[in-house]
């Protein structure tokens, strides 16, 4: 009884003393692993999957930028083309009046014009009004030519503008085909549609910068090195409000994450936990979204959360690659691949 005595009498002095300086005692829960450590080869599928994941959708948005950038180049001809169409009506109408007026004067006009001067000086000031006709039809003629010529080209260009789009279209269907196909061979690819709205509604600012691709910068989650891109897309995401821990570079035998290409984005605030629920489900469902919708501007590769992942080229598909447990299988966190 005195032993009881004496342990009830120092947990009552304990808790006075939590209570007077503030302290708190707490009780350390079990902690789930963190992504990578689970022997799982990457981004929770094997190397191969991986490795045809990152070059479908790098493909895919490759195509894509072309597609874009031949979009763009076919308005521009086409506004030169109209401008052109809108020079050519003018410039025929003047040669059209300098071939009647030559029709209405005869072949021996010029000549008769000449002969029939009263005066040594009048000759010589028809002579040099001839020459001064001769070379603005001559002038008018050749600008009509080249305006032509010019129509021409923006014509011939436009064609090959387009012949280049619709290869830019087949081959965006044919990496989409080769990501499809590399999840479905692994059992992982089932269409798993998700709501695009969500997120955060700031707008990401684009990546400017050069050499956004190599492992240059500094990862300040982990001391080893990232891409600017990917320091970029990170910093936009917790400028958004998306604070909770991150973790980018890490040793592994495929994916992005050891070429400072990929981050881990905790749903928990400070770390990898369980699976997610409730407010941090949330959480990763916006952040998740966030990239998503701001996925050009960000150069994202892919996403993956909750046993999903999203490609630029198909949406959400269903991702089951993992080993079971919560960073495996995505459920505690929220990875973003970048070009």
């Amino acid at each position: 009884m005195r032993h009881i005595s004496v342990r009830r009498r120092l947990a009552a002095t304990l808790a006075l003393m939590v209570a007077a300086t503030g302290l708190a005692v707490a009780v350390a829960g079990p902690a789930s692993a963190a992504p990578g450590s689970t022997g799982d080869d990457g981004e929770g599928g094997s190397k191969s999957l991986t490795a045809q994941l990152e070059a479908a959708s790098r493909g895919w948005l490759d195509a894509k930028a072309a597609l874009a950038a031949g979009q763009k180049r076919q308005t521009e001809l086409n506004a030169e083309l109209k401008k052109l169409d809108a020079e050519v009506g003018p410039k025929q109408a003047a040669f059209d009046q300098i071939v009647q007026q030559a029709y209405k004067t005869g072949r021996l006009g010029p000549m008769s014009a000449l002969i029939n001067a009263d005066s040594p000086d009048g000759f010589l000031d028809r002579a040099e009004t001839l020459e001064t006709v001769g070379v603005q039809q001559r002038a008018v003629l050749r600008d009509l030519e080249t305006t032509r010529d010019s129509q021409a080209t923006a014509k011939q260009a436009i064609d090959a503008t387009v012949r280049d789009q619709q290869k830019q279209v087949n081959l965006m269907a044919r990496r989409k085909a080769q990501a499809e196909g590399a999840l479905k061979a692994a059992n992982a690819g089932q269409d798993d549609p998700q709501p695009s709205d969500g997120g955060s509604s700031k707008t990401a600012t684009s990546y400017t910068g050069g050499g956004g691709d190599s492992c240059s910068v500094t990862d300040p989650t982990s001391g080893h090195c990232i891409t600017a891109r990917l320091l970029h897309a990170m910093q936009q995401a917790q400028a958004a409000g998306f604070t909770h821990y991150v973790h980018c570079w890490r040793a592994q035998n495929s994916g992005e994450h050891p070429k400072g290409r990929a981050c881990d984005f905790a749903a928990d605030q400070d770390g990898f936990g369980g699976v997610a629920t409730g407010s941090s489900k949330t959480y990763g469902t916006n952040l998740a979204n966030y990239f998503i919708n701001n996925s050009s501007k960000l150069g994202v590769l892919y996403v993956i959360w909750f046993k999903r992942i999203w490609l630029p080229s198909s949406g959400w598909k269903a991702y089951t690659r993992g080993n079971g447990d919560p960073s495996s299988d995505h459920t505690n966190h929220v990875h973003l691949s970048v070009v």
